[in-house]
């Protein structure tokens, strides 16, 4: 008899945000892609040898249902730019959340640039176009 993998999971759906740039008009928004959380169940192990070792490498996983989304701002559809369809629990736990990083944070430079000692071709005024 087969290894039945779907009894040994327990299914929850799940919605998680996610920023993506449009294709066509190139406007990045956020979209909630819909997930599904497999998590092993402790309640149902097997009790054969061989159906256990499996049941022991069985590992907690988010596989992604939504395939293409539709853009905000142009209505058109696009399929969601990522290879991961499939990702460890595991996994997540060690990224930085897309909430933790802000833009805000970054470091202005050490100090100002002295233009004095730029050479004379950077801090004489353009001509324009024709030089």
């Amino acid at each position: 008899m087969a290894f039945d993998e779907k009894a040994y999971f327990q299914d929850k759906p799940e919605n998680r945000p996610a920023k993506y740039p449009c294709p066509r008009c190139k406007r990045t928004n956020e979209y909630s892609i819909r997930w599904m959380r497999r998590t092993k169940r402790k309640d149902r192990q097997p009790q054969g040898g061989e159906d256990r070792a499996k049941f022991d490498k069985l590992r907690d996983h988010l596989i992604r249902l939504d395939d293409e989304v539709t853009c905000k701002t142009c209505g058109k559809k696009f399929e969601v730019p990522s290879h991961h369809s499939m990702l460890f629990v595991d996994q997540l736990e060690g990224l930085p959340k897309d909430d933790d990083i802000d833009e805000s944070d970054a470091q202005p430079p050490a100090a100002p640039i002295d233009r004095s000692k730029l050479p004379a071709r950077f801090t004489r005024p353009t001509k324009g176009w024709r030089g």
